[in-house]
């Protein structure tokens, strides 16, 4: 994944991923920054922590460094959906719940 960010204050970014869909934001919280997942419901409703880097919620970096930010959050499994995919789930064999 390749990650991008646009600057909403001296203290708050926005991440994009590589089709500018807002993943995340980058806040500058007690000395250090931290990764905020953004996720969104097909309704548009915001899901704090959500979204395809929901397993980064949290992280933390000491500056931002945009080899470093894609390093780590481009990791992330990116299988989740985001706002803009509709994933039709499988069904389960009864066996298989």
């Amino acid at each position: 994944m390749d990650l991008s960010i646009a600057s909403v204050s001296n203290v708050a970014y926005r991440v994009l991923d590589s089709m500018g869909h807002h993943v995340g934001n980058l806040k500058f919280i007690r000395g250090m920054w931290k990764f905020k997942a953004i996720g969104y419901e097909a309704s548009g409703e915001v899901i704090p922590g959500g979204g395809p880097l929901t397993e980064r919620h949290n992280t933390g970096f000491a500056s931002i460094d945009m080899v470093q930010l894609n390093r780590v959050l481009g990791s992330a499994d990116t299988a989740h959906p985001t706002h803009h995919d509709h994933v039709a789930l499988p069904d389960l064999d009864p066996a298989e719940r």
